[in-house]
């Protein structure tokens, strides 16, 4: 969960570079260019750095042992904080691209914590406007979504109707050539999304339109959560926090699917994770008890 070993590393690097450095002093002064005070003292200065690398190693031992507690903590807790956490809600899933490993983890996640989907829809990306144009053409009750300037408004739209269900007029006549894959009707409204990036980040026409779904779903009123699996090369979580959707890394370890469930609980909105760059907030949001269990007598 915590990987404290490359900041070691990094240490390690800056104390042999220095020591190189003093080395290098040592023998100029060995060849009579600086006295035997100064040499002393730079030898000196090589006990200091010495000491001070054998204590952060020593510190990385320890660290790493509270990290692996930590690690062993999580995992053993992780069954009773999720368990029944999402039991009665019903959750929203779109993947921009091809389904991959996140969204196996993210299913994970809902059902691990009794959570159920209400629907899925994969879209294909990226978008041809002639192919937009095409299906809005003739249809008069959606003309004003034609032309190039309203692509982010189709895109919004369509994000309210994916979480609100029906009437979806607009997914009623783009899902046939937008969606690649699909689960569930669009009967009922979502008490929360998961949003996940499967495809290279998009430009023009397409980036414009995504704009406009991941501002159309997180306007509706429920918790719209983007996540993440590992530390991909190009990072979406950025791209959701400027739409104000809230953001997970690290889906596919315990700490992340936690921080994934307690969102879609109803959680505080923000940036979670342990990516320094992306989870602005901390590792996970606040844990909020769950209500006692009532036997009937």
């Amino acid at each position: 969960m915590f990987d404290l070993r490359y900041h070691v590393a990094s240490l390690t690097a800056v104390f042999l570079a220095l020591v190189i450095g003093i080395l290098v002093g040592v023998g100029i002064s060995g060849r009579g260019f600086v006295d035997d005070v100064e040499r002393r003292q730079l030898n000196a200065q090589i006990a200091q750095l010495q000491g001070s690398l054998e204590a952060a190693r020593e510190r990385s031992d320890e660290l790493e042992r509270r990290q692996a507690a930590a690690e062993e903590f999580v995992e053993g807790a992780y069954p009773v904080l999720v368990g029944e956490r999402l039991a009665g809600r019903e959750v929203a899933l779109v993947v921009i691209g091809s389904p991959d490993s996140t969204l196996d983890w993210a299913l994970r996640a809902l059902d691990e914590a009794d959570g159920r989907v209400l629907r899925l829809r994969a879209l294909r990306v990226p978008l041809r406007p002639d192919e937009v144009e095409g299906i809005l053409d003739g249809r008069s009750a959606l003309g004003g979504y034609v032309g190039d300037g309203h692509v982010e408004d189709v895109g919004r739209d369509l994000g309210r109707e994916l979480v609100t269900g029906a009437p979806t007029p607009l997914w009623d006549v783009f899902e046939p050539e937008l969606v690649i894959e699909r689960l569930g009707d669009w009967t009922g409204v979502a008490d929360a999304v998961v949003v996940i990036r499967a495809a290279a980040p998009q430009q023009a026409e397409t980036a414009r339109f995504l704009a406009g779904l991941y501002s159309g779903m997180a306007s509706v009123g429920v918790p719209v959560v983007g996540v993440e699996a590992g530390r991909p090369e190009e990072s979406a979580l950025p791209v959701f926090q400027r739409h104000r959707i809230s953001t997970v890394d690290g889906i596919d370890t315990p700490v992340g699917r936690l921080a994934l469930v307690l969102l879609l609980a109803g959680g505080e909105r923000g940036d979670y994770g342990v990516r320094e760059e992306t989870a602005a907030d901390g590792i996970l949001p606040p844990i909020e008890p769950l209500p006692p269990v009532t036997t009937g007598g």
